[in-house]
């Protein structure tokens, strides 16, 4: 179905769903119809994440956009101490069971990327494609000197004094250094009253992951390398050197991808420059035969 043929959809506007797995609840919303395609937000967000993307993905795909667990309105509190994008990637295998959505193509930013990655390794049958911007992978910072440098300086400025926060129960401290940290303090700053409030109405996300101890698994290089899906990467060009670091040791583990630098955005560049991101991610689609 062309853009012409059907009407703009708004995220915002479509009704909010539920379902169960286990005693865990996650909300999502949907849209359109033909191959499924989830989009996976990162761990300071929601379902409300892809608001920039939904008109133009609706038309080209059956699209959801769900809660992680941690995510409002979720309203999960279970514990979870070794909680990891591994653990995430198997409530997404139970969800795309429980909407009959696999095999999915796979579009996540930052943690929700690694979610997906974690899947498609875990479970390659549940996967049709990946879109994965910048996903966290903080352990393959190790890989390099320069790696090693920049994740040394990155917990003890963020992620560190982060964690002291979220100890104390100072959630909201937590949450200002986690963002600053992950977007770079330049952007942080120009954020809208209304992005940081829906940050902190998150803060549970990032306090169950920076309280994990296993925050950032590590997935071998063999795994990635060796996934048979398309496979894009995308990262901003202004992104945070953690990132960037992380970014281009995974592009050169992983040479069947598709690599792309979005303009004019750093670490959130889907949402930053949205225009940019869409184009790029549904021209790798339609590269591949999966949309119209």
């Amino acid at each position: 179905m062309s853009d012409l043929q059907a009407p703009e959809r708004t995220l915002l506007q479509e009704p909010l769903r539920c379902t169960h797995i286990g005693d865990l609840r996650f909300h999502y919303v949907e849209a359109g119809q033909g191959t499924p395609l989830v989009f996976l937000h990162g761990v300071l967000g929601d379902w409300r994440t892809w608001a920039p993307q939904w008109p133009a993905f609706t038309p080209h795909f059956r699209t959801i956009s769900y809660s992680r667990r941690y995510s409002v309105p979720n309203g999960n509190t279970q514990a979870s101490p070794d909680h990891s994008a591994l653990i995430e990637a198997e409530d997404l295998a139970a969800l795309l069971q429980t909407w009959n959505a696999a095999p999915a193509v796979l579009v996540g930013s930052s943690y929700g990327a690694f979610t997906a990655l974690a899947l498609a390794v875990q479970n390659p049958a549940l996967v049709k494609a990946l879109v994965l911007l910048e996903p966290p992978m903080l352990g393959w910072a190790d890989f390099t000197e320069e790696g090693r440098a920049i994740r040394a300086e990155f917990d003890r400025t963020v992620r560190l004094p982060a964690r002291a926060a979220f100890e104390r129960g100072d959630d909201a401290t937590g949450v200002l250094m986690m963002t600053g940290g992950i977007v770079g303090d330049a952007t942080a700053a120009r954020l809208s009253p209304e992005a940081m409030h829906q940050r902190m109405e998150n803060a549970l996300s990032i306090r169950m992951l920076t309280l994990s101890s296993n925050e950032f698994p590590l997935i071998s290089r063999q795994a990635v390398a060796s996934l048979p899906m398309p496979v894009a990467l995308m990262a901003g060009e202004q992104t945070p050197p953690i990132h960037d670091v992380v970014f281009r040791t995974l592009c050169a583990a992983m040479p069947q991808a598709e690599v792309s630098r979005i303009p004019a955005a750093g670490h959130g560049a889907a949402r930053e420059n949205p225009q940019a991101f869409n184009q790029a991610a549904l021209s790798f689609l339609k590269r591949h035969g999966l949309n119209d």
